[in-house]
């Protein structure tokens, strides 16, 4: 049955490049200020203040901002200065920024493929810490109906495919350059922050020999395979108009879309308890609110309704891996 299209497929005008074009430069600073800071770099902030009430805390507030302040104009001042510390940064940044623009373009050529109208990428650029990699990611916005499920799949699916394919060498890179070493003695009453590793990293360590149960040095490439292989799994989540959830819509149909984004969301609520008492991990709710949100917005109907071929079912099998080899429940662990 042919694609059903509305309107012609719009284009971007040259102004519209430059604000987008614009966004990416700016996330390439903040990202590229973030790689060298703690927890993916080597630059640590801290005033030496260590409230122990909450009255202390809050007298502690005002002086926040100061900190901050100072600590990015230190930080762009050895970037700026050392070639090294910039070519960390950049290594996080550009690797990071090839992930996300290639899964962004995946779904926009294939909204090109099938006519439908969306934007070019937004990236979303946040002050280093607040966001720690100093991006939320990136997103396009779809602005006309998808003419059929098939047109659904194939759009959902393309971002994080293409992702974890740019992924793979940035993850090749990691595995050539990680390095361990031995354990340092944690401070009293201090905690750290301890990454857990998805199963491909896990899979690579393995092939390579090299133990992932010790503390391993500061790595861009590690950091930014590691973020990588987060967003992808937060995307392929089937639950609202996730990437995950375009593909359980298309294979399934609304009913089972629907269901999928309720059980989804009460698993996950259930692992964030366990994952904070267990692990000591917070980022489970992570998961949890993402799923909430998306539980709530329906998911359009595309044009026509006719069912998968078995290309497709397969290329959802092999989406299904990939999920698999991006998602671990608790990301992060307080030791």
């Amino acid at each position: 049955m042919p694609e059903l299209r509305l309107k012609p497929a719009m284009r971007p005008r040259p102004i519209t490049w430059i604000r987008h074009i614009l966004l990416l430069l700016l996330t390439l600073l903040t990202s590229t200020i973030a790689g060298v800071l703690v927890p993916f770099g080597f630059i640590e902030f801290g005033s030496g203040a260590d409230p122990q009430t909450f009255s202390e805390f809050v007298e502690l507030l005002p002086s926040i901002p100061f900190a901050y302040g100072g600590l990015l104009t230190e930080t762009v001042g050895i970037l700026l200065k050392d070639p090294d510390a910039l070519t960390y940064g950049l290594s996080f940044s550009c690797s990071l920024l090839f992930i996300l623009i290639a899964h962004e373009m995946g779904h926009y050529i294939a909204c090109r493929v099938y006519r439908v109208d969306a934007t070019l990428p937004y990236f979303i650029p946040t002050p280093p810490l607040i966001g720690p990699a100093g991006t939320l990611g990136a997103f396009i916005r779809i602005v006309s109906p998808m003419p059929s499920r098939r047109a659904v799949f194939d759009i959902g699916v393309a971002g994080p495919i293409a992702g974890f394919v740019a992924l793979l060498p940035i993850s090749i890179l990691m595995i050539m350059t990680l390095e361990s070493t031995a354990p340092l003695a944690a401070a009293e009453g201090v905690s750290q922050i301890v990454f857990s590793d998805p199963l491909l990293i896990k899979l690579l360590a393995y092939i390579k020999g090299i133990d992932l149960a010790l503390p391993i040095l500061p790595n861009p490439f590690y950091a930014a395979t590691w973020v990588g292989l987060l967003v992808t799994a937060l995307n392929l989540i089937p639950s609202g108009q996730l990437d995950g959830g375009h593909a359980i819509f298309a294979v399934f149909g609304a009913r089972f879309h629907r269901n999928t984004g309720r059980i989804a969301f009460v698993l996950m609520s259930a692992l964030s308890v366990l994952g904070l008492y267990l692990y000591n991990s917070p980022s489970g709710f992570l998961f949890a609110v993402v799923l909430g949100v998306m539980m709530r917005i329906r998911h359009p109907e595309p044009i026509t309704n006719v069912p998968l071929d078995k290309k497709r079912i397969a290329v959802a099998i092999l989406t299904l891996i990939i999920f698999v080899l991006c998602f671990v429940p608790f990301p992060i662990q307080l030791s």
